[in-house]
């Protein structure tokens, strides 16, 4: 297995110009750059390995690389950061390796996704690791929207009622990928889908809709801003719910990125008259978290140093409700600040308990509904 190591560096000249500034000044004191670390009686890495379980310029690369800079910056001594692209099995293969190689003294780092997660979740054969066997850093949230064919109706009030009278096509990659959560969703609101899976990317199923092929597609929020908002502006899409979005509390409230646009829960209560409950709300809380709340994970061996795993946190806190970051972060994240410490502890704990009697529900419906097995 080939392992692309790259090291990253600063994101702009002007904070190449503060760390020389600091070096001369920190040289002129006849200090070292592990002051700060002494200063809070932290043992930090002269350098970190973040292992990244995806090939090099996929989306969680991407991430990775935006995000390293601005954490070597505020962690005391500002540690270099190095990227490990471990690509294989849909990530498994790398956070396999990390699970069984990570050193323990904080050196080391996993990011993860929602397809790391949900394989540990589905009790995949391939799957090595425990994510209780790890401690989170910090988490960046995404949503989703579900949209139609305009041929069903102009507004998505007509077009889901139109959805309940018949069949629909929505072309996927996987049935327990990204898209579990959405076909759950559907089921619920009691729409009959045609889950035609084998797509290289949730891409190729937004193009299967514009050709026609497919009736429903779902979109990430990151590509439904750049690709499907314009299709909705010229009447070639109707947007009928987004996912919604996890707040501390663990409550589903609407999607910042589309406050006018209905979540599914909104949808469900008023096609059914009552708050959705049982196994199929149990198994869409579940993966619907650990697939879009927590879409990215910086993830460190539980057995670290304590006061190291706070300090990446605080260093984390440090930066992202600055100005600066926001405005450099809109592109990458979107409208969703990233979430740090116990709330992404609870919300990960939350999302990976997947009881007996749901995953017996959902074994049973992927089969009975959709011939998939897992």
């Amino acid at each position: 297995m080939t392992i692309h190591k790259t090291t990253t560096s600063r994101t702009s000249l002007d904070r190449l110009k503060k760390a020389a500034a600091l070096g001369l000044a920190i040289a002129g004191l006849g200090l070292t750059v592990t002051a700060p670390v002494q200063a809070q009686d932290v043992d930090v890495p002269e350098s970190i390995r973040w292992v990244i379980p995806f090939g090099v310029g996929g989306g969680t690369d991407v991430w990775a690389r935006f995000f390293a800079p601005w954490l070597s910056e505020h962690i005391p001594g500002q540690p270099t950061i190095m990227i490990d692209n471990v690509p294989g099995g849909g990530s498994i293969n790398g956070a396999n390796l990390f699970a069984m190689r990570a050193r323990t003294d904080g050196s080391e780092w996993l990011g993860t996704s929602a397809s790391t997660q949900y394989p540990a979740m589905l009790g995949d054969r391939r799957v090595r690791y425990d994510y209780a066997d790890w401690t989170p850093i910090l988490a960046t949230p995404t949503g989703g929207v579900v949209y139609a064919q305009p041929g069903l109706s102009d507004d998505a009030d007509s077009a889901l009622a139109a959805l309940l009278e018949q069949p629909v096509m929505l072309a996927a990659q996987s049935h327990t990928g990204l898209e579990l959560p959405v076909l759950i969703a559907l089921d619920m609101l009691g729409v009959e889908v045609q889950a035609v899976s084998g797509l290289r990317s949730r891409g190729e199923g937004r193009l299967a809709f514009e050709r026609g092929e497919a009736d429903i597609d779902f979109q990430t929020t990151s590509a439904y801003l750049s690709n499907v908002a314009p299709l909705v502006e010229s009447g070639r899409a109707v947007p009928l719910f987004s996912l919604g979005l996890l707040n501390d509390e663990g409550e589903i409230v609407r999607d910042p990125a589309f406050p006018d646009l209905p979540t599914f829960y909104e949808v469900y209560q008023e096609l059914h008259g009552e708050a959705p409950s049982g196994p199929a709300n149990e198994a869409f809380r579940k993966f619907f978290a650990s697939g879009f709340t927590l879409q990215k994970l910086i993830m460190v061996p539980s057995d670290a140093p304590e006061a190291l795993i706070e300090t990446y946190r605080e260093a984390a806190r440090s930066f992202i409700d600055s100005e600066e970051f926001k405005r450099e972060a809109d592109a990458q994240l979107g409208p969703y600040p990233p979430i740090v410490g116990d709330t992404v502890q609870q919300h990960l704990e939350d999302a990976m308990s997947l009881d007996d009697a749901t995953r017996e529900w959902l074994v049973d419906w992927l089969e009975t509904t959709h011939g998939a097995r897992i």
